[in-house]
């Protein structure tokens, strides 16, 4: 049964953009793949249930990476649908700590500070994974025909979920605010080079960035940067 990708684009704190989470159905079957930041609390369950993805009926939720304006609702959704989280080992502590550059390489001592507070990610946020996801992850048993692809850059940690459709849902390393481009926020751009490599060597037919408008990677400029 094919995998129907529906984005749904969420406002951030304080006017700092939109992000996107996107609800993957096949059947009667529903993943979430990202959950917003915290100020997504109230919004995002009643667009699920407008989609059919009622409490009981949403089996896993995966975050792409730890950032808090994708886990930031992480928690609450598990306790409401009665779902579980997968995300990869290493951005596990990102979301169980409660900061972002836990094992980032390049770390500001304010921004590490002031990130929780101005995007809202406290205490009753935070959570562990139920399930860690790796490269050639399957979603079989969550009724999809998907699966893990490891695309470390953004965080060592990324992850994206590739359909048998071809369709690519990539977290942050890409953006297509502007036009579709390697994302500007980096931890490690010759891992995120890779990735981008890799991606385009995929024959990929839609990509769903974290941010910004789906594209075809044909798009995407001759080179990453």
């Amino acid at each position: 049964m094919p995998t129907l990708v529906n984005p749904i684009s969420l406002p951030m704190p304080l006017g700092m953009g939109t992000v996107n989470v996107y609800l993957l159905r096949a059947g009667d079957a529903f993943v979430l793949v990202d959950t917003g930041a915290p100020n997504a609390r109230d919004r995002l369950p009643e667009i699920l249930e407008s989609l059919g993805c009622r409490p009981g009926k949403l089996k896993l939720i995966v975050i792409t990476h730890g950032d808090f304006d994708h886990t930031g609702t992480a928690a609450y959704l598990r306790r409401a649908f009665g779902s579980r989280i997968g995300m990869h080992a290493d951005d596990a502590p990102m979301a169980e700590r409660g900061d972002m550059f836990v094992n980032r390489k390049k770390s500001n001592a304010l921004l590490r500070v002031l990130a929780p507070r101005l995007i809202g990610f406290g205490r009753a946020q935070r959570f562990a994974p139920d399930v860690l996801l790796t490269e050639g992850s399957t979603l079989a048993e969550y009724g999809l025909d998907a699966r893990v692809v490891a695309i470390p850059g953004h965080s060592k940690g990324s992850i994206g979920i590739l359909t048998d459709e071809g369709d690519l849902l990539c977290g942050d390393l890409y953006e297509s605010i502007k036009r579709p481009a390697l994302n500007s926020l980096m931890d490690a751009l010759p891992a995120a080079l890779a990735s981008d490599a890799r991606v385009r060597s995929m024959g990929i037919r839609i990509v769903y960035p974290g941010h910004g408008a789906p594209f075809s990677p044909d798009e995407l400029p001759g080179t990453a940067i």
